[in-house]
């Protein structure tokens, strides 16, 4: 699995396979998922991703707050 940022554009492709995608379904209006040609999931691109993501993180960090780095 390899991930990419497009800053400018603000979105964050996850590439799950190293298949070339043959079609994309929008899974909601700001998720898309890519199939290859045997239809298993080959990328998915978020959009809006720096929203995006911390939308999809927000019950997790609910649940569990992120520690803060100590120094030592």
């Amino acid at each position: 699995m390899k991930t990419k940022y497009y800053p400018d554009a603000d979105v964050l492709v996850i590439l799950l396979r190293d298949d070339k995608p043959k079609y994309g379904e929008p899974i909601d209006d700001r998720i898309i998922m890519h199939y290859g040609e045997d239809g298993k999931p080959v990328k998915i691109e978020i959009l809006d991703a720096s929203v995006t993501i911390l939308d999809l993180l927000q019950p997790i960090l609910k649940q569990k707050p992120i520690l803060k780095a100590t120094t030592t």
